[in-house]
């Protein structure tokens, strides 16, 4: 049985991507850092369905604290399906954006890309087999006016996403980035009122948890063993 590690799980795309990777026979590790209470119970669901699952938390941006959880993971067997889902928003002009705001933004996705990844790679490698996916956005490809923070850490996961695609390509490991548009969330729904998602999505709607997930599961199986150093956009047609 493969085993997957979902950074960010306990959020609705990561929760999504959780219950797709265990419905198709992965061990899941739920990631959270802030909800471990809503990792917890999701793990619970996935194993009342017959899925084996389990919690972690740790602070993807605490280099030695995630080199410690991570080491006490791989105890148990190589991780070989990665999602890097972490992400934060901290959404302001640049003009008016605090130092502490640009760093948070940074440290979690991309910082936390490196600290997650990087202790992973050894032992995946040994396998010979592996997938890592980056959940990145839409604002990483074509920017977002209060997001330059986002933008930037996004943009930069994408650069990494191609480079450590190279460094890989011949261990059969594949690296790829997601980059959804809008999509269905509590954040969201917010942030888009139906009318703005009706004047910006060509498709009228926003997209779903599920989408992306069902994508996110493709990228993690043997079907897509030759897709890699690919930022994949999932948007209704927004670019």
């Amino acid at each position: 049985m493969k085993r997957a590690l979902v950074t960010g799980g306990s959020g609705a795309i990561g929760a999504a991507i959780c219950r797709m990777l265990a419905a198709r026979g992965l061990e899941v590790m739920v990631h959270a850092n802030n909800r471990v209470e809503a990792a917890e119970e999701l793990a619970a669901q996935l194993r009342a369905g017959g899925a084996k699952a389990q919690a972690v938390a740790f602070d993807v941006t605490d280099r030695n604290g995630t080199a410690r959880a991570l080491g006490t993971l791989v105890e148990e067997g190589p991780i070989q399906v990665l999602i890097n889902n972490a992400g934060v928003h901290d959404d302001v002009p640049l003009a008016g954006m605090r130092g502490e705001q640009w760093d948070r933004v940074i440290n979690v996705s991309l910082n936390g890309f490196y600290n997650v990844t990087q202790p992973l790679l050894l032992p995946m490698m040994g396998t010979r087999w592996g997938r890592i996916i980056n959940v990145s956005s839409l604002s990483g490809v074509i920017g977002n006016r209060g997001q330059v923070n986002y933008a930037a850490a996004k943009a930069g996961l994408h650069g990494a996403t191609k480079s450590l695609a190279l460094e890989v390509a011949t261990r059969g490991i594949t690296v790829n980035a997601i980059a959804p548009g809008i999509i269905v969330s509590p954040a969201t729904e917010q942030v888009f009122p139906s009318e703005s998602v009706e004047a910006l999505v060509p498709m009228k709607r926003a997209g779903t948890p599920e989408e992306v997930a069902a994508l996110a599961a493709f990228l993690a199986s043997d079907e897509a063993a030759y897709i890699s150093g690919q930022v994949i956009s999932i948007n209704g047609g927004m670019a």
